[in-house]
Order: C-alpha cells, then structure tokens, then sequence
C-alpha cells in the first residue's frame, strides 16, 4: 500500500502539483487530478487493505406471538377479555443482516446498534468465512452505536484503523464497504459531501458525515474509508424513497466511534460531557436583533448555575459560536461536539455577548446524580398505576435525551395494564402537581397517590405544553 501511495505522489509531481516531503493530506496538499495519469489510479490497493476488516453481520431473533381469532378483535370480545386474549404462543425467528468493522485484533468490532438490538445470537463472517459468535460489549441507542467481541482463539485476524476526529474535509474521496442486500461486501466511492449535517430522527445526536457514495440496505455498521485507509465513519443510514441509495447516505464520525470503543476496553460505560445548559439556532431575525451577521451560533435558553458553562461565565442570552475553534451552528451540533471530548478534559468556546466576540474555558465534567433517582413504579390503585417516575437530574436528562429544564419528577415508563396508560400518561412527562399540591420529588407522588380521593387532577407537563389530566 505505501508503494501505491508513492506512486500517487510522483504521478501529481509529474502533473505539476507541488506536495510536501511526505505526502500527507493536509489541507495544503489537498488537489484535484490534474492529469490522465492520476485519473487512471485505481483504488484497487486500498480496498485489498482495508476491506478484510469489513464483515457481516448476523443475527438471530425469536418473536413470541399469539394465534388468536379475528373475532377478538371486535370491540365486543375487548370488552371482556382486554390484552388478556387467550391462545398458546407460537416462537417465530427472525433473521437480518448488517456490517461491521474490526477495530482491534484482540477481536472488537462496530457496527450500528440497530444492526444488533434485541437479537438472540449475534454471528460475524469474516472474509475468509470463518464464523465467530459475538457478544455485545456496548450498546447504545443514542448514538445508534454498538461495540461486538469476538474470541480469534490466538489467530490474526485484520483490523482497520480509527481516523482522528476532524481528519477529513468536503471533497475529499471517500469508499464504503458492506454487504447490501446480503450479495457479498462490495465497495462503492465516492465524496464526503457535508460534515457535522444534522438530521434529527436517526440518532439522538444527529450529526453525520454526509457522502455521495451509494449505501443500501446491509451496508449499516460498514466502514467509509478514506484515502490513508482509516475509518473516518461507520456508515448508518441513507435519505431514499425507495429504500436503495439516492447519493445521499450518513456515517456516524470516527470521534464518536472512538468514545464507544474506549469504554469497550476500559468495562466502563458511556458517559457524556454535561454543559448544564439548553439552546436555540439563531436564526436571521434572532442575529439581526443581536447584532450577529451572518447569523451563526446557539442562543443559550437557560444556563443552569451549578453547571460547566456557567461557571465558565456563560450566561442565558449568550450564543455559543465556537468549541475549540469549530464552528457550531445548532444545538445538536454543539452536544456533538462536547460529547466527542473526555470527561475531564477542558474545552474552549467562543461566544457572543453584547455585540462582542469573548472566549472562555472549562473542565467538562460528568452530569451529577443530584437528587437521586429514586425510580419507583405506582402500583396504588390511583391515575398513575402502571407508572414508573423518578427524580429529575442532569445524568437522568442526559440518560434519556430529557430536554428539561428544572426539576420534578418524571415518568420513565408506562405498564400496560394500569390506569395510567388509559389516562393518556406518557413517558417524558413531568408531573408538577397532583390535586393542587405540588410535586417535587417520588415521596411526593406516593404521598399523594397514597390519599384516596374521589376526584383527581394531575397537571403534567409536556414538552412545552402544560396538560390538565382530570378523573372522577
């Protein structure tokens, strides 16, 4: 492979394009083909290095379902029997596919979460065919990232690198490798068309590596790859209307993809940068009343005084325009950013106040278990049976992808048979009073469930929605 990169350097100086002594792809050096010659390159020595790395992914699952009458679905038979429907469960087996990329010979892999949520068994074919069960080290739905190890029992098998974070620019050649539609791996290049795009919806974080080159079904957990042969992303999802690739496909960065593998390696968990603050897109008429043009940044809502930003000297009404010299122009942007830096470490922002540029540091810490969970389920027979609540907290907010401000009690979760659900109670909701007393804390729902009342009024708030919950 460094044979075929040599020849790349003499076939541009041949062109006439000047690169440094070594060869590396700086912004400096960066060029487009300027000859015949450079054109003819083939990617062939690449993809012979990198593409063992890729494997495939399989997994098994078994459903459980009820042979059950059409006849029960009438309101009638409801009535009577409720979700309590009577037949013997049969086991189905599901069966799916995916990709995955070896990051260490000691047998770790990545791949998608989604790839592997909720299977059984979980197999990887590498690409000499031999076949390994793997176990899940780290799953994580947020980020929609999964870490697998498989036991090599001492034999060598091939691993791709991680690129460092911010490696690669717009423009620059890029090939992913997977296996779609379950044909084999195949490769396809192409160009990284964006960096840091958001696209809510596909993860919690929702910032991607945009690129051109055609990913398709099974191509998820694969590796996009980029000219030194690094995996700069792991290929995640694409925008089709008809589920094969339309040029526009997301890869989740390397910055990420190394925060999951280290906690593989450390037993530990993932555990994110807390900012104690929430915030807003500027958009045209937010900059043009704060003297921001272009508009640019994130107009902070709420800044919470015990929290990293606000001990840096950050407050509500600023914009954040920059982490570490990186502009950021949303919210899901600036959370990207901070969550792809270490616990511990110290981050700089630039930021606007007053119509004037100012620059900050801090020590980014973990988000605090303050007050304590507390997670209970209600089985009182009240509104809430069903419910499972708890302490709100800063690591509460970040574990659930919690957009709340304050405190309160919130409710994680909703049984299916209790009243609660009937109620029209959803998880997310933050209950603030029950009968007209206020609720701060799980002792405070007890106390109040625990009243038998003839009449109920919960008052919940939902996402910027105050809701009057009424029975009896």
């Amino acid at each position: 492979m460094r044979q075929w990169f040599r020849s790349i350097a003499a076939a541009m100086l041949a062109g006439g394009c000047a690169l440094t002594a070594t060869g590396s792809a700086t912004a400096e050096t960066r060029v487009p083909p300027v000859s015949r010659a450079q054109i003819q390159l083939s990617f062939a020595p690449l993809v012979e290095g990198v593409a063992p790395a890729v494997v495939n992914i399989f997994t098994r699952t078994e459903v459980r379902q009820r042979r059950v009458s059409p006849l029960f679905d009438d309101p009638f038979f409801r009535r009577f029997f409720g979700d309590r429907l009577p037949g013997a469960p049969r086991k189905r087996t599901e069966s799916s596919l995916g990709s995955g990329v070896i990051v260490g010979a000691d047998g770790l892999i990545v791949t998608n979460h989604h790839v592997i949520e909720g299977a059984d068994e979980i197999r990887v074919v590498l690409s000499d065919n031999s076949e390994y069960v793997a176990d899940v080290l780290q799953a994580d739905q947020r980020s929609d990232l999964a870490v697998l190890k498989i036991d090599p029992k001492g034999a060598a098998i091939p691993t791709a690198p991680l690129a460092p974070a911010d490696s690669i620019a717009v423009g620059d050649l890029v090939i992913a490798i997977g296996n779609p539609f379950g044909v084999g791996q195949t490769v396809t290049s192409g160009i990284v068309s964006a960096l840091a795009r958001s696209r809510p919806g596909l993860t919690d974080f929702g910032v991607f590596i945009q690129t051109d080159a055609a990913i398709n079904p099974g191509n998820s957990g694969g590796a996009l790859v980029d000219m030194q042969g690094r995996v700069v992303g792991v290929n995640t999802a694409i925008y089709s209307n008809s589920g094969g690739s339309l040029g526009i496909g997301f890869a989740i960065p390397s910055s990420l993809v190394t925060r999951m593998v280290e906690a593989a390696r450390s037993g530990g968990r993932v555990v994110r940068p807390w900012l104690g603050a929430h915030g807003q897109e500027v958009t045209a008429e937010i900059g043009a009343a704060l003297g921001l043009t272009p508009p640019r940044g994130v107009l902070l809502d709420a800044v919470e005084p015990a929290g990293p930003l606000a001990r840096a000297g950050l407050r509500q009404g600023d914009v954040v325009l920059a982490v570490d010299g990186r502009p950021v122009s949303d919210p899901l942007e600036l959370r990207f950013r901070v969550t792809t830096k270490q616990i511990g470490a110290t981050a700089l922002f630039n930021f606007w106040r007053n119509g004037a540029a100012m620059k900050a540091s801090t020590r980014l810490e973990a988000p605090p278990e303050d007050p304590p969970r507390a997670t209970t389920r209600i089985e009182t027979n009240s509104p809430l049976s069903g419910a499972e609540v708890a302490n709100l907290s800063p690591a509460l907010k970040e574990e659930y992808s919690l957009n709340i401000q304050g405190g309160g009690v919130v409710v994680l979760d909703i049984a299916r048979s209790g009243f609660a659900r009937r109620l029209g109670i959803r998880p997310g909701d933050v209950i603030e009073s029950i009968n007209g007393e206020d609720i701060d804390r799980v002792r405070d729902v007890l106390q109040a469930v625990d009243a038998q009342s003839r009449r109920w009024r919960i008052v919940v708030r939902r996402g910027d929605r105050r809701l009057a919950l009424d029975v009896g």
